[in-house]
């Protein structure tokens, strides 16, 4: 018995800390942990738990992995109904709401207690999916969807999946515990990083991608099956209360604060403003930020702080008289298709792309544009030479969102997929229920090539230096055909090839041998297996020691892994059956490659002598070596902080093209300012 209590004690002090530090990951965007330190906190629950079922609760940070499917969704009610946004298109529409609220306080204390103590929040609106989330003595009891903005669906299930979002509400700081019932307002979304790796995960299994993260959002959130929602990168920003009972607020700023000292993530680049030339100089930062943000906005949300004012001000049958959302124009523009040509993919599938009359839309020149599928061109109507509108929101691939029927001449043509591949002339196949067209020949280029491509990526194997041309010019030459083939490259094969001399060879080669000792999550990942994409690579690596033992896992030990379902463990031992991708896998395996477990010596020793270490960085502008987020990491790898914003607290910004407001608000205070290639120079691992 004493045994037993001590495991639950210990079982329970788990489950704090890791509230702990996901309040600090998702409430404050300020981690005092590494990724490793938290997943072996993670894994010690998950096996206790495992290990003593009894002493599972329902709001243990293990139970966001999904439940049995539902067979339908069932309606959720809002006790306060969620009223959309009347929106504001321009500045004078904006100062307009200013006027009508003033008025509206006029002859009242509210207006002066307004003047004083600050009139207005401004936040960033979030292009996602508006939920309401219910808690009772603090543990998550429901979930619905705004819905027609009195009924929504009963979502409960999923939402509990949601990243960021606890199941138990823990007072951080001196602050009041939660209310016995509280009704929290959130906008569900996908970054943007996140976005395009699932649509890549997709194609990859022959389904039809998401036209955008809100919609890739949207659709997650309305599965049936509860572990698909698991599976996706779903996050959650919480802006207002419902209903509240038990506990009195004064103004919406003190909502703000009190939602995120419970552990509810909020927008950090939310702000109180004391005037209306206040709303828009903040109006314009996030306007100007809007491409830098990891995650779509499509505008900034203004709402009166107190909320007597509101109270008094109340609302028309659609919306707040209180709240506008100010919207920002779309990146869209006009432009013609001159062609329509089909790519290939590492799974062999058939992804037809726009060719464009080249378009500047939000400062970007576009040439080329995804159609996504065939069907999408049917039921689009799209036509070769068509006038079509092109959206480009942030780092997603533009897409055509519209075609200008009435701008037709009569000369356009039919596009219809070709019957072999446009590549090695296989023959093109449709498995049954899928709306994607696929090269039926394993050894394709295109698809070696895009496999490879795939294989040497930052999130699997992470080979500096093989990009697109190089691989391309590798398999065009004959010296990879294959992924193992990388293994047998050497420098005296690379030099003298197009853009290789000494240096850069040895560099690729260096790179290379490198990716040799890696994680199994990576290696899982990087294999390209249908439906496993890094977090359900992560999941699979958990459970089993090796690739060797999960090249002979059954289907049942695999579904028996929260959050891995019938689809992707079917997946898994179909390609551990076909004997040219084990083979594959035991070429590698004589490679050397070497499975290191996370956060070894070298991270600490890297850590020590980083000039990031223990440092708060923050980025603006446009890298032209990398991404935002693989910047990022970096640095978190090299003991520093990442923050989205900058303040006096910061220690050093680093500037690729064209920055923000950042930039000059770092020259203001004095902050260090590092150029791009600059950077690069501390980092020891990409030189």
């Amino acid at each position: 018995m004493e045994d037993l209590r001590k495991i639950k004690e210990r079982i329970e002090t788990l489950r704090k800390e890791i509230t702990l530090h996901n309040y600090y990951y998702y409430a404050l965007d300020r981690p005092v942990i590494s990724d490793e330190e938290y997943d072996a906190l993670f894994r010690e629950l998950q096996e206790l738990e495992r290990a003593y079922p009894q002493f599972i609760t329902p709001d243990s940070p293990t139970q966001k992995v999904g439940h049995p499917p539902l067979e339908e969704f069932k309606p959720f009610e809002h006790v306060v109904p969620m009223l959309s946004l009347e929106n504001a298109m321009t500045e004078e529409e904006l100062l307009n709401f200013d006027k009508r609220v003033r008025k509206g306080l006029e002859g009242t204390p509210l207006r002066d207690i307004l003047d004083s103590s600050g009139m207005y929040v401004v936040e960033p609106k979030i292009d996602g999916v508006a939920v309401e989330i219910v808690y009772e003595k603090g543990i998550l009891i429901a979930g619905g969807t705004r819905g027609d903005g009195r009924i929504g669906e009963d979502i409960t299930p999923n939402i509990k999946t949601v990243r960021g979002l606890p199941l138990r509400l823990m007072p951080f700081g001196n602050v009041p515990d939660p209310p016995p019932v509280v009704s929290v307002r959130g906008e569900v979304y996908m970054e943007k990083g996140d976005f395009l790796k699932l649509n890549e995960e997709q194609r990859g299994r022959g389904a039809p991608p998401f036209a955008n993260p809100r919609n890739a959002a949207a659709g997650s959130l309305r599965q049936l099956d509860s572990s698909i929602t698991a599976q996706r990168p779903l996050r959650i920003f919480c802006y207002g209360i419902g209903k509240i009972e038990g506990l009195s607020v004064t103004t919406h700023w003190e909502v703000l604060n009190l939602l995120r000292s419970w552990g509810l993530p909020v927008n950090p680049l939310s702000r109180p403003c004391k005037t209306v030339q206040d709303v828009l100089s903040i109006v314009d930062d996030l306007r100007d930020r809007r491409h830098e943000l990891p995650y779509e906005i499509d505008g900034a949300v203004v709402k009166v702080n107190n909320l007597e004012a509101q109270r008094y001000l109340g609302e028309t049958t659609r919306s707040p008289r209180w709240a506008i959302a100010y919207k920002f124009s779309a990146y869209t523009a006009q432009t013609r298709i001159k062609n329509i040509r089909v790519q290939v993919g590492r799974t062999g599938v058939l992804t037809p792309v726009a060719e464009l009359e080249p378009v500047s839309i939000g400062g970007v020149v576009v040439r080329n544009a995804t159609l996504h599928n065939y069907d999408e061109i049917l039921r689009k109507n799209i036509l070769v030479g068509d006038h079509v509108i092109v959206r480009r929101a942030g780092d997603v691939i533009p897409e055509v969102v519209e075609v200008l029927k009435e701008k037709r001449t009569g000369e356009e043509r039919v596009f219809t997929m070709p019957s072999h591949c446009p590549v090695c002339g296989s023959e093109v196949i449709q498995n049954p229920g899928e709306t994607a067209h696929r090269c039926s020949n394993p050894r394709c280029s295109a698809r070696v090539k895009a496999s490879i491509i795939h294989f040497s990526s930052r999130d699997a194997m992470d080979i500096e230096g093989m990009g697109e041309k190089t691989v391309e010019m590798l398999v065009d030459r004959g010296l990879v055909n294959s992924i193992p083939d990388i293994y047998t490259l050497s420098k005296e094969k690379l030099v003298g090839l197009p853009g290789f001399g000494d240096l850069s060879a040895e560099n690729l080669i260096n790179a290379i041998e490198r990716s040799k000792r890696t994680t199994l999550d990576r290696l899982i990942f990087a294999l390209g297996i249908p439906y496993v994409g890094r977090y359900t690579a992560r999941l699979i690596a958990e459970r089993f020691p090796s690739i060797k033992s999960l090249m002979s896992a059954r289907r049942e030990d695999l579904m028996s892994i929260p959050g891995v379902g019938e689809k992707v463990a079917g997946s898994v031992v179909d390609y551990f059956s076909d004997p040219n991708h084990r083979e594959m896998v035991n070429r590698l395996l004589e490679s050397a490659i070497e499975i290191k477990t996370p956060g070894e010596e070298e991270t600490k020793e890297l850590e020590k002598s980083s000039i990031f270490s223990g440092k708060v960085v923050v980025f603006t502008g446009t890298l032209s070596s990398m991404t935002r987020s693989e910047a990022e990491e970096l640095v978190e790898r090299m003991g520093g902080k990442v923050s989205k914003s900058v303040s006096r607290n910061t220690d050093i910004v680093v500037v690729g093209e064209n920055p923000g407001s950042k930039y000059q608000k770092a020259l203001s205070l004095g902050i260090s300012v590092m150029r791009e290639s600059e950077f690069l120079n501390h980092i020891p691992f990409r030189k």
